[in-house]
């Protein structure tokens, strides 16, 4: 898999995140959490809700299902789901993204 953050960003935590193929750096807050993602697999996602998120994709793409509506969201793209949003999606191999969680717990270092 290329590496496609940089080192400080590979310096972080890495978080753990019960998905396959994933890379994930976990930069924490007290009010929220910023994970730094690249998958090598792709992954499917089951319907399930939480606070507030929002991500920036950096390579690749990824399909959501957002309130039962569906988005494709590609290099350059973002996207919001508000807390309490049902959500479902596949994520492709090669994807990178920055994603905003707006709680301090959503996951834990490994």
């Amino acid at each position: 898999m290329k590496e496609i953050f940089p080192e400080p960003i590979r310096n972080l935590p890495e978080a753990d995140i019960p998905l396959a193929g994933v890379t994930a750096y976990l930069s924490q807050s007290d009010t929220h959490q910023i994970i730094f993602m690249q998958f090598e697999e792709d992954v499917d996602l089951p319907e399930h809700a939480h606070a507030a998120q929002v991500g920036i994709i950096l390579e690749g793409h990824i399909d959501l299902v957002i309130e039962g509506e569906a988005h494709t969201f590609i290099k350059g793209d973002r996207y919001y789901i508000p807390a309490g949003v049902a959500h479902s999606g596949k994520i492709y191999a090669g994807y990178a993204d920055i994603t905003f969680f707006d709680e301090p717990g959503r996951y834990a270092a490994k």
